[in-house]
């Protein structure tokens, strides 16, 4: 985007283009089962962890259940919530009924919306806590409900009046906010039409939002008094929405009368939305980071260069261009509800670029990392799952919930940031094709990623001790070993075959005790597969050693069918190694058909071994 333009994402989203005949909704609760209000508390102890999982529009209860089950136990840090105040409840919009972007149209300060009432996110917040999540609250404190709004229903029944300026359930008049040409918006039409002028960004409105005058004390109290409310309840942060739009100055008086957190008597953490782009200093995200950590936007955008491109390589060093602030300031992501719906960052339908690219947030050290876990979508401000009053219903993972946060892969990634953040450098980094690349952090652990359309095996440095360590993307160490593929550091090096479009990621804790085997030598092993075919197709053996064609189905070893149904063949493979293995099928023309179930695992010796085994 150009200095001068707006943020696309904030334009189509929270404006109300509204029909007639809505339904007016007097303080209905959600469907979903009431939670007791609990005092807010310490937790016994909280995750040292700074990955933020970002479970953005579920609602209160799934975030609760989520911290206990997934979030917790996987080591993440803290958990960041949609806004939770009362906002507007919209059945008729442009964009459907109720579009996501109700939640950043608040109509007052009080806890019942559509992600749940009070008593549910106080239960969240100390639900969070037991399983030693922090929780962080989007903050909307720039602004009401915009004044262009033709209706005013809300999800907790307080009334407003939008071209009025009153929001009397807070209350907010007409004096509390910038109007055109008020000695604070120098605007004939109060709307923002210069992206480099800070008095116009900072005082005058956002797409018809209505823009508090944050000059006031009395604002600046009633924001202050709402956000302390939270930190009452147990909230121990927040992320700032349109702090580009607040002066610094505004937001500093406001941060220093926050109380400190329940859980750990600190300041809360801030982390401020500030969109790059202008090219005037004081509206850079740098300038904000007085007041704390600000969004990287540009890492994620140049991240989504570098993964759409297959340039892999290029992130040996991350470019000046692509970072808002210091990594000790910068609160990184892939995406976000705005950048995932207009393009700017990768989304979870691109697939493997996604999931390698939260990875490698995971993975490189730079910022705090934000997993966003969202809803899909398939226009731009379609309604998070809900009921017909706009209620969002609990987050299943099977009713469009992505749920990407608790995958084996993430949650694997997860622990192996916490293991390697004290090695704070990247070493050995090594690009075997401009999409395949390795890494380490110290001896701590090691990654490699693969951004192509076939596997690649190479060898590595690690830095890591000699030992069998256990890939945290396929399952990581479990109670008898690895529950996924093991991987053997011998003299600090390691032979990896990193999947098409995947990845392999190794750290010292997850590490099975062993001492990795002599490789010197060879055996001739033989596997006999009892499978039936039809005329014209054979059998072969494929695996994940240059021996079997590491994975490569045009390198297999093609059996013998003189024992039919029992196909043979001998193979030379390395002395006491772990390998794994497949059968497949092949048509005279070409068409392969793997055989079905997990992967086939074989330890080959000092001598000749056989295998027999049925086609699955």
């Amino acid at each position: 985007m150009s200095a001068n333009d707006p943020p696309r994402a904030r334009a189509p989203r929270r404006r109300s283009l509204l029909a007639a005949g809505l339904l007016v909704l007097a303080g209905t609760a959600p469907a979903a089962a009431l939670l007791p209000d609990r005092p807010a508390r310490a937790a016994a102890s909280l995750n040292d962890s700074d990955v933020t999982a970002n479970l953005w529009e579920w609602n209160w209860p799934s975030v609760a259940a989520a911290c206990t089950d997934h979030l917790g136990p996987a080591g993440y840090g803290a958990v960041q919530v949609a806004p939770p105040a009362e906002s507007v409840s919209l059945a008729s919009t442009s964009d459907g009924a109720h579009p996501w972007w109700e939640v950043y149209q608040p109509v007052s300060y009080g806890l019942t919306s559509r992600l749940g009432t009070r008593a549910q996110f106080s239960s969240m917040v100390a639900a969070c806590h037991d399983a030693g999540v922090r929780v962080y609250v989007d903050a909307v404190v720039n602004h009401m409900a915009g004044h262009n709004n033709t209706v005013n229903t809300t999800y907790g029944g307080s009334a407003f009046d939008p071209g009025g300026f009153a929001y009397p359930a807070v209350p907010y008049g007409y004096g509390d906010f910038h109007h055109a040409n008020d000695g604070y918006c120098n605007d004939d039409d109060a709307g923002i039409d210069d992206w480099n002028n800070t008095s116009e960004v900072q005082n005058c409105e956002l797409v018809s939002l209505s823009d508090l005058k944050t000059q006031s004390g009395y604002v600046r109290d009633k924001i202050t008094g709402y956000l302390n409310d939270l930190v009452g309840l147990g909230v121990d942060g927040f992320r700032v929405d349109a702090a580009k739009h607040i002066a610094q100055s505004d937001f500093a008086a406001v941060k220093s009368a926050l109380h400190t957190t329940t859980a750990e008597g600190r300041a809360p953490y801030i982390a401020q939305e500030v969109f790059p782009g202008s090219t005037t200093a004081d509206l850079k995200p740098a300038a904000f980071t007085g007041n704390g950590d600000v969004l990287g936007f540009s890492y994620a955008q140049g991240l989504k260069t570098q993964f759409q491109n297959g340039t892999l390589s290029n992130l040996a060093g991350i470019p000046s261009w692509s970072l808002d602030a210091d990594g000790s300031r910068t609160y990184t992501m892939i995406t976000n509800h705005d950048t995932e719906r207009d393009g700017s960052t990768l989304n979870y339908k691109n697939g493997s670029d996604y999931t390698l690219a939260t990875y490698f947030l995971l993975a490189y050290p730079y910022g705090r990392p934000s997993v966003y876990d969202g809803f899909t979508w398939s226009s731009a401000g379609q309604s998070p799952p809900a009921d017909s009053r706009g209620f969002v219903t609990g987050a299943t993972c099977s009713n469009g919930w992505q749920c990407s946060t608790r995958s084996t892969g993430t949650k694997g990634m997860v622990g192996w940031h916490n293991a390697t953040a004290s090695a704070t450098a990247v070493g050995n980094f090594t690009a075997t094709a401009g999409n395949v690349i390795g890494f380490s952090r110290g001896s701590e652990g090691w990654i490699g990623l693969n951004d192509s359309s076939g596997p690649s095996t190479a060898s590595y440095r690690t830095g890591l001790a000699d030992g069998v360590y256990c890939d945290v993307i396929t399952g990581g160490l479990g109670s008898s070993g690895c529950q996924g593929t093991a991987v053997t550091v011998s003299g600090g090096t390691a032979t990896v075959t990193i999947p098409a479009g995947g990845a392999v990621a190794i750290h010292a804790d997850a590490r099975t005790g062993q001492t990795p085997p002599p490789t010197s030598g060879t055996v001739s092993d033989t596997f006999n597969v009892n499978a039936t075919t039809t005329w014209g197709t054979s059998v072969h053996l494929v695996g994940d050693v240059p021996a079997l064609g590491s994975w490569d189905t045009a390198k297999a070893v093609e059996l013998s069918p003189s024992g039919y149904p029992i196909w043979n063949g001998t193979v030379t493979l390395p002395a006491n190694t772990k390998i794994e293995y497949k059968y497949i099928k092949k048509t005279g023309a070409g068409a392969v058909t793997w055989e079905s179930g997990a992967n086939r695992t074989y330890t080959t010796g000092t001598s000749s071994r056989t295998a027999n085994d049925t086609w699955r």
